[in-house]
């Protein structure tokens, strides 16, 4: 990538923060801004943890005001995947504004889930993940909302679809804008590698408008591959050759991969006939697979019953797939090709804790910080702390993110562990390659605190068909068995949570249950050092044990809340006496 595409990039992210930032707080004129900011839960809970959290950014100033905000949660019952989450969003806009929607500028944001391989994001939700930059802090909500900050003014009524867990930056030239304005489908694509297209969505272009130098192009699509191998992407002619000029690939081959797209009003509703015909979902639909893949001149129907990037089959999979190919041939599909762009993707521990503070180039284009807003931080640019209180004597280690927490005098933290939502006591240590993070559940009709620690690399979604088989679950690269037996426990003593039969380290009943937080942080702490040095350490007899899967169920949302106010709240006050 040529310095003039980074600072080029470096540049139009920086403008970008600059006008989100002109936004907070204040009221938008109509057209400035979205009309409604939708975001998706995956049930009522979650729905009520966002609602709530949104509420309080919006009394604190960090969101534009005068607009909607709305949360809409996936109905009880089976998974319905991305896909089924914006039809449901669709039909519960349509109910809420009827024909006001077809002036409306929506922003949808997929933020459902249990974030199983970003745990820190699960209780409050990933969309609500903090990020190093602004002031208030952003979460990825913020910076979601500044990144499209260009999109609402240059687009038709319709619906933008994303989700919270990536962020793309890109730049065009000065008088060029990204327009939403034509019927269908218009998507966003980004320069790939081959290797890339296999794991996201491929567009097969049929011809584009753009000169060999330009940073934008807008074109059509013949069709979209989700997920192909290499020799698909070249025997659909998806493969193209680099062009001159601001490229952010310096590949000679490339494809063009999927990220974020809009939906034009009339063909929302067609989505909208479409939920009317496939009746109650009992199967997960993708937005990219299942939509997009319909989409095109060149499209066709076998995709339909292609299952093998399906983790579990369900009824009437297939026979949804093609009422959906049916309803939606023949729309076209558009591409806005940003050829100096960039995707991160921001979902799991290793991600998370390489792009806040090791990636050179993210923290670059977006101007991250090694310490913001925190208190007494030793500035250490391997490390990243966000909304924290350290005493001057602590030391963070490379590689390692500490957020939402307070430490004591002489706590250390090693190299590349997340530490989230916990308050240490002082003169602990925190070993290398370990996330800990504290949750308030509501335990026997009291506050309770819950720490769960796991290893960076740990599979908390690998699971086996019975207790019976424990000893292929790893645990800080143990086996579960091992850790048990250093905790003084026998392996028919260890419950799993949940109704299903599987058992994993999602739903294994591993953690105690404290009346306090510090005290919750140091049994898991002498836990999990039990294990790293071989020694035992027998639990209090009386320990109640809860998996994540239990805490999710019994978070107390307010009390989390409090914590988190009450950081901010110290870390403003500490501020005004520096």
């Amino acid at each position: 990538m040529s310095q003039g595409c980074v600072r080029g990039l470096r540049a139009a992210t920086k403008e970008k923060l600059k006008k989100f930032d002109s936004l907070r707080g204040g009221e938008v004129r109509g057209g400035e801004f979205w009309d409604v900011v939708a975001v998706t839960a995956g049930d009522g809970s979650q729905r009520e943890a966002y609602e709530l959290q949104i509420s309080e950014k919006v009394g604190r100033g960090e969101l534009p005001l005068g607009i909607h905000y709305k949360v809409f949660s996936d109905p009880p019952g089976s998974k319905i995947g991305n896909g089924g989450s914006t039809l449901y969003a669709l039909q519960e806009l349509d109910d809420i504004y009827g024909k006001d929607l077809g002036r409306l500028r929506v922003i949808l944001i997929h933020a459902g889930g249990f974030s199983q391989r970003l745990p820190s994001a699960s209780a409050l939700g990933k969309i609500f993940t903090a990020m190093p930059l602004g002031d208030p802090l952003y979460q990825m909500l913020e910076l979601k909302l500044a990144m499209y900050v260009d999109f609402p003014s240059h687009m038709q009524p319709g619906v933008l679809v994303t989700c919270a867990d990536d962020i793309e930056l890109y730049s065009i030239a000065e008088d060029e804008s990204v327009r939403f304005d034509k019927p269908g489908f218009t998507a966003l694509a980004h320069p790939s590698p081959l290797s890339i297209g296999t794991t996201h969505g491929v567009f097969v272009l049929d011809s584009f408008e753009s000169s060999a130098y330009s940073e934008m192009g807008n074109g059509s699509c013949l069709r979209f591959l989700h997920k192909p191998s290499v020799k698909k992407m070249r025997d659909c002619g998806a493969v193209c050759k680099r062009q001159s000029g601001c490229f952010s690939l310096s590949d000679t081959e490339f494809v063009y991969t999927d990220s974020t797209y809009y939906i034009a009003f009339e063909t929302i509703k067609t989505l909208l006939n479409l939920l009317k015909e496939l009746g109650p979902l009992h199967c997960e639909i993708d937005a990219y697979g299942d939509f997009l893949q319909a989409l095109g001149p060149k499209a066709t129907i076998e995709y339909t019953s292609n299952t093998a990037n399906v983790t579990k089959e369900e009824r009437g999979l297939v026979e949804n797939r093609q009422k959906i190919f049916h309803l939606l041939q023949g729309t076209p599909l558009n591409v806005i090709l940003l050829n100096n762009s960039k995707f991160y993707h921001i979902g799991t521990t290793s991600e998370y804790l390489f792009h806040l503070t090791e990636d050179v180039a993210l923290r670059s284009e977006l101007g991250l910080l090694s310490s913001a807003f925190s208190v007494h931080v030793n500035e250490n640019s391997g490390c990243c702390v966000m909304c924290s209180v350290l005493d001057p004597s602590c030391s963070v280690g490379a590689g390692s993110v500490v957020e939402y927490s307070r430490l004591g005098a002489g706590v250390s933290v090693g190299k590349g562990s997340i530490v989230s939502s916990c308050s240490i006591r002082p003169g602990l240590s925190v070993p290398d390659a370990v996330f800990m993070h504290s949750v308030c559940v509501n335990h026997q009709d009291r506050t309770g605190f819950v720490t769960v620690a796991f290893g960076i690399y740990d599979d908390l979604k690998h699971s086996v068909e019975a207790p019976a088989y424990m000893e292929r679950l790893k645990l800080f690269g143990f086996s579960l068995a091992e850790c048990l037996s250093h905790w003084g426990m026998e392996n028919e003593v260890l419950r799993f949570s949940g109704d299903l039969p599987s058992c994993s380290l999602w739903n294994a009943c591993l953690f105690p249950v404290c009346s306090e937080q510090q005290c919750s942080f140091s049994l898991s702490l002498e836990m999990l050092q039990a294990v790293l040095s071989g020694s035992v350490f027998i639990l209090p007899k009386d320990a109640k044990l809860m998996s994540m899967q239990e805490c999710l169920q019994r978070k107390n949302l307010e009390e989390m809340l409090k914590f988190r106010m009450g950081l901010h709240n110290d870390i403003t006050q500490g501020r005004l006496n520096s």
